[in-house]
């Protein structure tokens, strides 16, 4: 290695040398060739040719003012505009004073006089040149996002304080824009499209920033961030600005960016905060089809404290036994009387100041953040408990179905874990069912199967929970290892008001009785659900039309009447 980095220091740099006048172009050929590796060009037209095509190994250029055809001024004038040619260092060549003066506001970064009498001061200068500006490009290269030429988080965010160090008392707006479903577009039309589009967007938040005395930065993989004096209606200009490239309107493009604004930030936080305020708008967002922009306000401040909040009181909770386990019991209605069949175990959290919290508000938030996975190891423990508990008290063990994430499944050790717990609890896997959500089955779908499969050789009954939110088709069923298909209450809610989702439920019946699954319906309220789903055959049904979610004690009550259900039909 050090070898060749010994072999890489004595590669000469490659100059440029443009004049045309031969005599001009062999003297410097003359003097720099000790030093440099030297190649020419006569006019402004062979300089760029020249310039373009070499420019990733030119180290410099040095050009001549005064040519017929296209002179320097204009060779620097497109080079000044060409965000690549622009970081190549430019020599002017000149014997008019009055030249240097125009010729470095264009962009050049010095000068050397004729007649060229000082061979070693050309060398030198040229030396100091390229040195200066290998060590611009270097820092360019740390602090810049190669793709779209934005800065990247890290120097944003030094760059943005320096900005309140020298305006304190100016209004500033931090915004975040990013693609929704990005990985979709890269998945539809391939990687150097999604490139390209990365590049467009980053070339609209650079030219924004610019027009409107702010920065921007690229912060991951689709997202941007801008720090810009604070206007009304912001979030409306930036949008003109994308609709001004007729491109990303191409492919729907335009309606899959998404706005979120912290406006006229306090600065009493400091600016991770803020752009975190930014962000938790933006993605607040993420996914709605109807909404393009958000505004962080005092709601959504209180929404964040609120979860932060939850979050650190998690463990508290488990410790304390503020989780209580609820069942809702699920009934067998093919038979002219229904009956219980089974119990699905949800959660319930009583927390000591905000009283019972709906698992709508802290499930999502432990699924983000992978509190999850204690949370399901405590319903699952005891949901086992109970069922053994409720086993030696009345003889016999009503199943009960408990949620598993994709995250569990994937925990190595998790078979042996939850074979032990039921073990433990005297129970047999059959009469612990195990729901695994559809949308599970779609990521990391051949481990996920892998798994399940394990589970099922055990004696495991898996259940495929939300059927009809995730992204399978009803043909995947056929290869899909469950034995329950349950499917999502969106299909119970209008049956009794839409012809086609009862002719939906029809086909899926067809096809679950075909591969011999059990259908259970979550979500049944009343009695015209409840007949029309018997009606069509499905197994099983759970909701509030036969109860709502109970506490242990009450689920007694249900235990019972099943066996005083089971002992007339003995009878």
């Amino acid at each position: 290695m050090n070898n060749i980095l010994k072999d890489v220091l004595k590669l000469k740099r490659r100059v440029l040398v443009v004049d045309d006048e031969e005599i001009n172009r062999r003297m410097l050929e003359k003097i720099l060739s000790s030093e440099f590796e030297v190649i020419t060009a006569e006019d402004g037209n062979r300089a760029l040719e020249i310039i373009r095509r070499e420019a990733g190994r030119l180290s410099l250029v040095l050009l001549d003012l005064i040519m017929p055809g296209r002179d320097g001024y204009e060779v620097l004038e497109e080079m000044r505009d060409d965000s690549v040619l622009r970081k190549l260092p430019v020599i002017v060549l000149t014997s008019e004073a009055s030249a240097e003066v125009k010729s470095l506001k264009m962009g050049a970064a010095d000068f050397i006089p004729k007649p060229y009498d000082l061979p070693d001061v050309i060398i030198a200068r040229i030396e100091k040149t390229i040195q200066l500006y290998e060590s611009i490009n270097i820092v360019n290269a740390t602090q810049l996002d190669m793709l779209t030429g934005l800065y990247n988080k890290e120097y944003f965010l030094e760059y943005a304080l320096v900005m309140d160090q020298f305006y304190p008392s100016r209004k500033m707006d931090a915004v975040a824009v990013n693609i929704n479903r990005f990985h979709i577009l890269n998945e539809l039309y391939g990687r150097a499209f999604g490139d390209e589009l990365l590049q467009k967007i980053g070339a609209v938040i650079k030219s924004f920033a610019l027009e409107h005395d702010g920065i921007g930065c690229r912060y991951d993989a689709d997202g941007f961030f801008l720090y810009v004096p604070h206007e009304d209606d912001l979030i409306g200009r930036l949008a003109v600005e994308f609709g001004r490239d007729g491109t990303l309107e191409k492919r729907d493009i335009l309606n899959r960016i998404r706005y979120g604004i912290y406006p006229d930030v306090d600065r009493k936080f400091d600016l991770h905060r803020r752009f975190d305020c930014a962000l938790l708008a933006c993605n607040s967002i993420k996914g709605d089809f109807q909404k393009r922009s958000a505004v962080y306000d005092s709601s959504m401040h209180e929404r964040e404290a609120y979860t932060e909040r939850l979050i650190a009181d998690m463990e508290t909770a488990l410790k304390e036994g503020q989780f209580k386990v609820y069942y809702q019991p699920k009934f067998y209605i093919r038979d002219e009387e229904p009956y219980l069949s089974s119990a699905e175990a949800l959660v319930r959290w009583f927390h000591p100041e905000f009283g019972m919290i709906r698992p709508s508000d802290f499930i999502p938030i432990f699924e983000g953040n992978g509190m999850i996975r204690q949370l399901d190891h405590y319903v699952w423990k005891e949901a086992a408990r109970q069922t053994g508990e409720w086993k030696r008290k009345y003889g016999f063990a009503t199943p009960v179905s408990v949620n598993v994430s994709r995250i569990d499944l994937q925990k190595p050790g998790f078979i042996d874990e939850v074979t032990d717990m039921l073990h433990e609890e005297g129970i047999t896997p059959e009469e612990y069912l195990l729901e695994v959500t559809e949308s599970a089955y779609t990521e990391d779908s051949e481990g996920i199967i892998a798994v399940v499969n394990s589970l099922r050789s055990r004696g495991f009954r898996i259940e495929m929970d939300d059927f009809g939110t995730g992204y399978s088709s009803l043909n995947m069923l056929s290869s899909l290892p469950i034995d329950v298909l349950k499917l999502d209450m969106g299909f119970v809610k209008r049956i009794h008001e839409n012809e086609k989702d009862l002719k939906m439920v029809e086909l899926i019946m067809d096809i679950a009785d075909y591969l011999d699954l059990t259908v259970v319906a979550e979500g049944v309220e009343n009695e015209e659900q409840y007949k029309l789903l018997k009606a069509v055959g499905v197994h099983v049904i759970q909701g509030y039309y036969f109860s709502r979610p109970v506490p242990g004690d009450e689920m007694e009550g249900f235990l019972r009447r099943r066996i005083e259900y089971d002992n007339s039909r003995k009878a």
